[in-house]
């Protein structure tokens, strides 16, 4: 997959996480930074709207990845970081946002919230990827 390809894919899936948190919950993803707060509120409103259906290895796959965009999206935006395609795993190819030497697995945290531990935020990681780099840019 090109850079190119790529980059166009997690525009594609942010969208996709503003449109189904407007559909599902009516929830307004504004690409602004402290939309990512709501993005908590959504992973979890998932689960109390479906139940375990929400957490279907197809739905998780899906959720994860278009929050987890929308999030790098906004990150990427503010500090020119970069989409990396991680295959190192050809049975669960990754996507990374590499910002200098940093990665952040987005998607890794919005599962982390929906199916693993509620308290886990989102919001938080983004706020300590966003402070790691304060002073470089």
């Amino acid at each position: 997959m090109s850079p190119d390809e790529l980059n166009k894919l997690m525009s594609d899936c942010a969208k996709d996480a503003i449109l189904t948190a407007s559909d599902e919950f009516n929830i307004v993803l504004d690409k602004t930074p402290e939309s990512i707060a709501l993005v908590d509120d959504v992973l979890l409103s998932f689960v109390d709207k479906y139940h375990d259906l929400a957490l279907e290895d197809e739905a998780v796959f899906t959720i994860c990845n278009i929050f987890g965009a929308y999030i790098g999206e906004i990150l990427k935006a503010q500090l020119d970081g970069e989409w990396i395609y991680d295959q190192s795993n050809p049975q669960a190819p990754t996507v990374f946002l590499k910002v200098g030497d940093n990665t952040y697995a987005f998607a890794g945290i919005c599962y982390e919230r929906l199916v693993n531990d509620s308290q886990v935020s989102v919001f938080a990681y983004y706020e300590k990827a966003l402070a790691n780099h304060k002073f470089t840019h």
